[in-house]
């Protein structure tokens, strides 16, 4: 499968339009209207959210419009389109996505610092092209100084899942 440029112009106005309906429907909980001392919490979140339909709207019939364009250009000199995407890249990102999900579930279930050793160094590993013990060096490294900036300089605790209890921290 390739992804062509109309196909990704679609989805990115999709995207941000609904990013605008998302702003739109939490700025109306908070009330975007004036009172008395000014503006209500949402005032500024909902015309942002107008702005963001109205420049995908704007971003959507243009990508229509090119798509048409260029539909015709194919019709009339046999041009094709160019891709955006290739496979290989989709693959790629696909990859990257799934690991980036994988790193947010593990934040969630297993702590920050174990979550971020397994995607550092599976990313050296199988992306870096690192062999398993080094990438797994770097990963826990990684973890380490994550851990001394945040939990001994900064003293700000992170999320560490079930190896709290386990090592009786806090």
């Amino acid at each position: 499968m390739t992804v062509r440029r109309f196909h990704a112009e679609i989805g990115t106005a999709i995207a941000t339009g609904a990013l605008g309906v998302a702003a739109i429907i939490g700025a109306s909980e908070l009330g975007y209207g004036w009172e008395g001392h000014g503006p209500q919490a949402g005032y500024f979140p909902f015309y942002v959210g107008l702005i963001l339909i109205g420049a995908s709207l704007w971003n959507l019939v243009g990508a229509v419009l090119r798509h048409r364009e260029a539909m015709a250009r194919v019709r009339a000199a046999l041009e094709i389109e160019e891709p955006f995407l290739q496979r290989e890249h989709l693959g790629r990102i696909g990859t990257f996505l799934a690991a980036m999900a994988g790193f947010v579930i593990g934040t969630v279930t297993l702590g920050v610092y174990v979550s971020s050793l397994a995607y550092i160094a599976w990313s050296a590993w199988r992306q870096g092209g690192y062999r398993l013990w080094v990438a797994l060096a770097i990963g826990a490294g990684f973890s380490v100084v994550q851990y001394v900036i945040f939990e001994v300089i900064f003293r700000i605790p992170l999320l560490k899942g079930p190896i709290e209890p386990l090592l009786g921290i806090y």
